[in-house]
């Protein structure tokens, strides 16, 4: 989710009813203490007094590092910043991350795991909770339970785990049965993630993994409202009607009227893309929208192309009209 999941995203998304908490992108930790400003540029919201979205959702700063001394200074810079929850990362399969050292790279040695969670532990002395992220292993599954508990013992309050190892990536399908082996043997709140793009998805996760909880990542992108139609669904059992184009298109529109105050206007026609681009993987609208929006790289023109009533109709359909006689 790096280079996604801003500040301004997170107030979007947590508008509507729906999420419990919410996560900013990693911030990188190597080898020395980061300044405030790094902290603030990835969490604004520790200028607020509750560290939570507008809305009021409480936002956890998330750590990525595998030096447990590195990681154990900047989680006491992020205490004295008002942190009010520590999120590690050990699920992040990009190869980069991974190369140095980073991210599901730990999940080779569960003992490294330990480490570095028992790190950031000590370093906040029990003032904020500490969760930490996990994948079901890097190579193959073996050490998945091995690196849940490593966890564990280390002090993670909470551990979430995406239901796939790291050289499985993205792709389908999510183990979530998987996951419920792992919760039956920790004692701590285990919260399943990984391929919950529906209320369906949502329902099998929660069944196979035997989950209270779950998180959204792409699916909240894809679906800005799988959040507000999951919360519907627990208070009153009704389905919501899925989400139209104009709703998708209102939230970008949003997105790019906050971004483009502070920057570049192609800075942000491309995150717009890049957002769209997780949409259309679920719905045809904003698929046909994309192969449109793709071409523009002037924010405005993007903006109009996502707007423009006219190309909401199929092109099969545009095409038959074409085709029809014109009224005598």
């Amino acid at each position: 989710m790096e280079g996604v999941i801003d500040a301004v995203t997170r107030s979007l998304l947590t508008r509507s009813s729906g999420f419990d908490w919410a996560v900013t992108e990693f911030v990188r930790i190597v080898d020395a203490r980061l300044p405030a400003r790094v902290f603030h540029r990835h969490c604004p919201e520790l200028k607020s007094e509750r560290v939570a979205t507008p809305s009021g959702v409480p936002v956890h700063l998330q750590l990525l590092g595998s030096d447990p001394r590195a990681l154990a200074l900047n989680a006491r810079q992020a205490l004295c910043l008002g942190v009010t929850s520590l999120d590690l990362n050990f699920g992040c399969p990009a190869k980069t991350v991974n190369r140095h050292d980073g991210g599901a790279s730990l999940l080779r040695d569960p003992r490294r795991v330990e480490r570095a969670v028992a790190a950031v532990t000590a370093a906040v002395e029990g003032r904020i909770p500490v969760t930490a992220k996990i994948r079901l292993g890097f190579d193959d599954r073996r050490l998945a339970l091995a690196c849940a508990r490593a966890a564990e013992r280390g002090g993670a309050s909470q551990l979430v785990v995406h239901a796939r190892t790291r050289q499985e990536g993205y792709r389908p399908p999510a183990h979530w049965e998987w996951i419920g082996r792992i919760r039956q043997r920790l004692r701590i709140p285990v919260v399943a993630n990984g391929d919950i793009w529906t209320l369906e998805d949502y329902w099998r996760a929660r069944t196979l993994s035997g989950c209270r909880d779950v998180m959204l990542g792409r699916g909240a992108l894809a679906d800005p409202w799988l959040a507000p139609r999951i919360r519907h669904w627990q208070l009153t059992g009704e389905r919501l009607p899925a989400t139209p184009w104009s709703a998708r298109a209102e939230i970008l529109a949003a997105f790019a009227a906050e971004q483009r105050s502070t920057l570049p206007a192609r800075t942000v026609a491309s995150l717009i893309k890049q957002w769209l681009n997780h949409m259309r993987q679920r719905d045809a609208e904003a698929a046909q929208r994309f192969a449109t929006a793709k071409r523009h790289t002037d924010l405005d023109a993007l903006l109009a192309a996502l707007l423009d009533p006219v190309d909401a109709e199929p092109a099969s359909r545009r095409i038959a009209d074409r085709r029809r006689p014109a009224p005598a």
